[in-house]
Formats: structure tokens, sequence, C-alpha cells
């Protein structure tokens, strides 16, 4: 019964909808801006330190060297061809310790990204998933938040188009009902009520507390339930300036978004402590537009034509000025064939 209900409420709430429900409505104006840059992929241009500006097929880890060391998690990348022995030396020598987040080294919509308590789920998780995975430090910061920033590469200042602060699924224990059934009665949670069972298995028929406050989720993936809320009321001239400071640090990054995590807004804008856990670029998104209480449909779409418009900007000052050629046609068409083909094993071991 619960799947006919949650099938309803995602038609019903536009926030839910499959991707190519905000992206197809822009296609005329992706063919005219084609046409006026003369390139069908100029805008792979924007963010020259990324393998084809962060499109999906760079790599994270590489990505994460852009970061300056002291907002960058500890991390190391791991192949299927690592011995697991040798897997857990590289995590003592680097000074990873479980819980830790293991994830897709080339990876998008939260598939696999999974917090891993013990050793034994960690080799579970990695005999299962034979591609290359990242493994990183589980931070503890109370916050998330995806800050969007754009700069254009002849100016010294940029902005903020978009903060959006991550609310994780949680549940409120009464102390009569099962997680599972607090889970089903709870008016967001059990839209993922798949989901947060096989990551609960072991906890749905348990009783929570009364009072007690059960976090449901940990990853700040749309896709895991997390909440996304509008919070560009905090988008302040001394944020930007921090985050022009910032942005001159990771070289030829010009446009995406940074997902953070906090404790307090001061401390970040102080350049206090907070950590960057992913660099995103072109196809990353301005992620207040899904908090649909603040949002419509269309206002969504229309955000993502405005970001797409600085993009052209951006690639097309990279071109003149800076003199980045384009990217060859047919190369790209064979990375994107690649990715179609990688995808659908992404989506199938996410199952």
């Amino acid at each position: 019964m619960f799947k006919i209900k949650s099938f309803f409420t995602k038609l019903f709430q536009w926030e839910h909808w499959p991707t190519y429900m905000f992206y197809v409505p822009l296609a005329p104006f992706y063919i005219y801006s084609s046409i006026k840059a003369r390139h069908l992929v100029s805008y792979l241009i924007v963010n020259p330190a990324i393998k084809y500006s962060g499109n999906g097929t760079e790599s994270k880890f590489e990505t994460l060297k852009l970061i300056p060391e002291r907002h960058k998690p500890k991390s190391i990348l791991v192949t299927e061809k690592i011995n697991f022995k040798e897997i857990l030396i590289q995590l003592k020598k680097n000074d990873i310790k479980f819980p830790l987040i293991a994830k897709p080294d080339i990876g998008f919509r939260g598939y696999l990204v999974k917090k891993i308590d013990t050793q034994n789920e960690l080799k579970y998780y990695l005999d299962k998933n034979k591609i290359a995975v990242i493994i990183q430090e589980f931070i503890t910061y109370k916050n998330e938040c995806g800050l969007f920033y754009y700069r254009m590469p002849d100016e010294t200042e940029g902005k903020i188009t978009s903060i959006t602060l991550k609310k994780f699924l949680t549940v409120a224990g009464n102390g009569i009902s099962s997680l599972s059934e607090l889970i089903l009665t709870d008016k967001r949670a059990y839209l993922y009520y798949d989901l947060l069972q096989n990551i609960h298995k072991e906890k749905m028929q348990s009783i929570p507390k009364k009072g007690d406050i059960v976090k449901l989720t940990v990853i700040g993936n749309h896709s895991k339930g997390t909440q996304f809320i509008n919070g560009n009321h905090l988008i302040t001239k001394e944020l930007e300036l921090m985050m022009d400071d910032l942005s001159k640090q990771i070289n030829n990054w010009f446009y995406g978004r940074l997902d953070i995590k906090y404790n307090t807004f001061e401390e970040l804008i102080a350049i206090k402590k907070f950590k960057i856990l992913e660099i995103n670029g072109i196809i990353s998104e301005p992620t207040h537009i899904y908090d649909s209480k603040n949002s419509t449909y269309f206002s969504a779409i229309n955000s993502i034509r405005k970001h797409w418009k600085i993009i052209y900007q951006i690639a097309k000052k990279n071109h003149e000025i800076a003199k980045v050629p384009y990217p060859k046609i047919i190369p790209y068409l064979k990375d994107m064939l690649w990715l179609r083909k990688y995808s659908k094993l992404l989506k199938k071991l996410n199952k």
C-alpha cells in the first residue's frame, strides 16, 4: 500500500520528478547557445582543471587534489585489483578510521555512497562493487550545505548564486512504534522506505525510546531522502569574498558547487572549521531549487537556464582570452558512450 501512496506523492510533488523533466524543456536554449558559440560542446572548457569541466566522466579523486590541504578530507583511491590487506595498510597510513565513507571514483546521484562502520562491511562493499572506489574519512561536523559559486576568468570577484542547506532524514521515537512503523508514518521518510530498510535492516523492528531522534541517513543526496532547503538568505558579501579567496586557490575552476561539511556558518565565513567533500563542475545544480516550499517547477527550470547562460559566458572567455581549445567531438562522444555503459553498471550495483 505504501508503494502506491509513494508513487502518487512523487507524481504530484515536482521535486521528486526524474532529472530529464528539468532539462528537456531547455533543449531549445542549448541549441541556440551552441549555434551562437559555433561549437556543439563549447561548455566543456568552463573548468580547465577538471576533465570536460566536470560533466560526470571525471575522477572525483583527482578533483579532490585541487582542494587546499586544510579543507580536504583524508582520502585514498582503491581499485578492484588492490589486495584488501594493502587497503587496510593504506587506511592506517593515512589515519582514516572507522566509520568511513566509501563512494565510486566516478559517480553521481549518491549511487553506492555508503557509510561503513567495520572492516567486514568494507570488505563486503569492495567485493560486491568491482569498480574504482574512494575511501574517505567520515567528517563529524554537524551541518552540510551545497554552495554554488562562479567567477569570470578575467575577474577577481565572483558570485554565490545558491546555498542549499541539507536536512537529513530523521524520525522521533515514541516508545511504542518500531523503527519500520515510524518510517512508514513519516510524511517524507516513507518515500524512501526500501532504501532505509536496506540501511537499517537489523534495526527495523527495534522500538526507539520516547523522544529519541533516529538519524536515518548521513549521505547528503536528494536521492537518499535528504531535504534541500533554500539558504540563499545566508549569501553575504563577506561569504563571497571568502569564496573568491578559496576559488583562487583552486586553479582553473570557475564554476560549480562545493559540498561542504561545517559546524557553524560563522566558522565557515572565517575560513576555520570546514571540509569540502566534493568539487562539482558543469553538471552540478543550484540545488536550492528543489526546496518546493520556496520554488516552483518553472522557477527551477528558469534558474537552471540562467546558470547555463553563465556557463557559456565563462567558456567564451576561456576560449578567447585564455586560448583554451575546444575539445574534439569524436573522443568526447566515445567518452560519453563509455559513461552511458558505466552508468548502467552503477545503477545495477546500486540495487
